[in-house]
């Protein structure tokens, strides 16, 4: 079994910087991409940026490119999401996700994903 639990999450102002943090258990050995998502309330489940398992590949949203950076370290088996000069229209229940399959694949789909974490929120004020 998989667990995934997010951190970091919380108000900040417009401008703000914050840095969320997924930690991952279980499947000692297997290797994974790593997904963050965004849910804000009365809009889809949206995709903001990934990273394959050698860190070799990463992609991020158009709509947070230049302003968030997605990174990972294999010895705390977590990865990161630090968020910049962030906007209103960034708060959102902020997701990290884990697909199994294509360990160095980065994809945006959420299907492609096989774990989830509970999620946490970010606030951004203006």
């Amino acid at each position: 079994q998989v667990q995934l639990v997010e951190s970091g999450g919380g108000l900040v102002q417009a401008g703000g910087s914050l840095r969320l943090s997924c930690a991952a258990s279980g499947r000692p050995g297997s290797a994974y991409a790593l997904g963050w998502f965004r849910h804000a309330p009365g809009k889809e489940r949206e995709f903001v940026s990934a990273i394959s398992w050698s860190g070799g590949t990463a992609y991020s949203a158009n709509a947070v490119e230049g302003r968030f950076t997605i990174s990972r370290d294999h010895a705390k088996n977590s990865v990161y999401l630090q968020m910049n000069t962030l906007k209103p229209e960034d708060t959102a229940v902020y997701f990290c996700a884990a697909d199994f399959d294509l360990p160095e694949v980065t994809s945006t789909d959420f299907r492609e994903y096989d774990y989830w974490g509970q999620g946490t929120q970010v606030t951004v004020s203006s």
